[in-house]
């Protein structure tokens, strides 16, 4: 067993970072081939920590979550004893801006996944993680790197001048994206993910499995 490492980053924060690890985490922990799932907590704030302890104690949240926020600048040597323990690590990094740990993260990580608001000024605000992802890719040349559009409003597309931003960026852009629906705040609510949350929750649900998929595929080697 040889984990594939996600490092979910971006240079700034409220991007929907912890989000989309937790429920990534969930939807590889519980496809059919029951993968062991790692969620690594590298910020200080420790949102997937306290996301994952709101759980109640006959519903545990299905994936490990660690701590590593302490490790600083050397969070990537910590993550490398975990790789044989795990089929899948996701790191939840703190904004890029102001920490040394997502540079570390991106040494080991197999693909960086950026979550992005589609807005123009989160988009601008957010371009520098574009310059760490292409210097890390000197020392680790395996890493890919791709977009995930996040809070984005509900059957709409991204706007013109989003996507011309966006190709500022020079990272793909996934295909699916995760839209601001409710369901996504409440199974946070109870340190769950939107598969506990039954038909109200479907349409999170076929977002979240899009996005997986799309990871499976952009790491098989």
């Amino acid at each position: 067993m040889t984990a594939k490492i996600i490092c979910v980053t971006n240079q700034k924060g409220g991007v929907g970072k912890t989000t989309t690890t937790m429920q990534l985490a969930a939807a590889l922990t519980l496809d059919k081939k029951k993968n062991k799932v790692c969620v690594i907590d590298a910020d200080r704030q420790g949102s997937a920590t306290r996301w994952a302890s709101s759980a109640p104690e006959n519903k545990l949240f299905p994936a490990d979550v660690i701590g590593l926020s302490a490790a600083g600048g050397k969070v990537h040597q910590e993550i490398r004893k975990f790789i044989d323990k795990y089929d899948w690590i996701i790191i939840d990094c703190p904004p890029a801006i102001d920490s040394t740990i997502p540079q570390s993260a991106l040494m080991v990580a197999d693909l960086a996944l950026i979550p992005i608001v589609p807005s123009p000024p989160d988009l601008w605000a957010g371009i520098g993680i574009r310059e760490l992802i292409k210097n890390v890719s000197a020392m680790n040349e395996n890493l890919k790197a791709c977009l995930v559009p996040n809070m984005c409003q509900s059957n709409t597309t991204l706007a013109k001048e989003v996507l011309e931003v966006l190709s500022e960026f020079q990272v793909p852009m996934a295909t699916s994206r995760l839209t601001l629906r409710q369901a996504y705040r409440q199974s946070a609510a109870f340190g769950g993910s939107v598969f506990d949350l039954g038909a109200s929750a479907k349409l999170a649900v076929q977002e979240v499995e899009a996005l997986a998929k799309e990871v499976r595929k952009l790491t098989k080697s």
